[in-house]
């Protein structure tokens, strides 16, 4: 019999339920000691940082997101016990550690131009004006280290310096704006804001505009869609039941 697919939100579930339903001493095998807010706290081991700080008591307001590892809210640093080297990490998607002094930030401190795209020359003057700090880089690679996603930020920040908009695109796509490159950079360059906007300009001006799109555009504006969509809207719920479930079974991958 194949394993059971699980899926990422069944797996958060599952580490949650000590601090969700709450769980009895004696049903916790493993425990550890961490220390927020210079209080120290016993919590079970299994638990990641955010969930960590809830069974301690803490309610989580902000910071907090998706709690699953796409939003980037939850940014946190920490040291471990005996250790001098600050650590960065996102709280809900990384496990508690004994020893561990936590300190969650409520949001990353960088000030993001404001700016039209429309009105922005293609090139690498329009980084240059926006984001003058990127040329304090002195290559260091602390902003590298500090990131959850394992990005080369010092990479496409040298590439932002070259004009090189697609590079930065790039090496830049999967960042989730937690602004830790920023805060632990010594130079003050805000990393993940310019790349945000190379990365939009890039898509703008450096990619060509796919021809679905442009048919599909072209569709709309001719409302080729609306007999269909009268037709869906004049459905009842157990036919749109039926249908979603259809379209559901047909996505499945086993």
């Amino acid at each position: 019999m194949a394993d059971k697919k699980i899926s990422v939100m069944e797996r958060v579930r599952n580490a949650s339920r000590s601090v969700i339903s709450g769980v009895e001493d004696k049903d916790i095998e493993h425990w550890v000691h961490i220390h927020i807010m210079g209080k120290t706290y016993r919590v079970p081991a299994d638990l990641t940082i955010m969930q960590a700080i809830e069974f301690a008591g803490y309610r989580m307001v902000r910071s907090c997101g998706c709690r699953a590892g796409f939003c980037g809210a939850c940014s946190t640093v920490y040291r471990r016990e005996g250790e001098y080297k600050l650590r960065t990490a996102m709280a809900c998607q990384t496990r508690v550690e004994d020893g561990m002094y936590l300190v969650q930030i409520p949001f990353s401190p960088a000030v993001k131009p404001h700016y039209d795209l429309a009105k922005e020359a293609y090139e690498a003057s329009a980084i240059m004006a926006h984001f003058p700090d990127i040329a304090r880089c002195v290559s260091c690679n602390t902003c590298t280290k500090s990131c959850p996603q394992d990005l080369q930020v010092m990479d496409y920040v040298q590439a932002a310096l070259r004009g090189d908009f697609k590079a930065v695109a790039e090496g830049s796509f999967e960042c989730i704006q937690c602004g830790l490159c920023a805060i632990r950079c010594p130079a003050e360059i805000v990393q993940y804001h310019m790349a945000q906007f190379v990365r939009r300009m890039y898509g703008r001006n450096g990619t060509p505009l796919e021809t679905n799109l442009k048919k599909r555009i072209q569709e709309l504006e001719e409302r080729a869609f609306d007999e269909e969509f009268q037709r869906v809207m004049g459905l009842g719920e157990k036919d749109l039941r039926e249908i979603y479930t259809e379209q559901q079974r047909s996505r499945e991958v086993y």
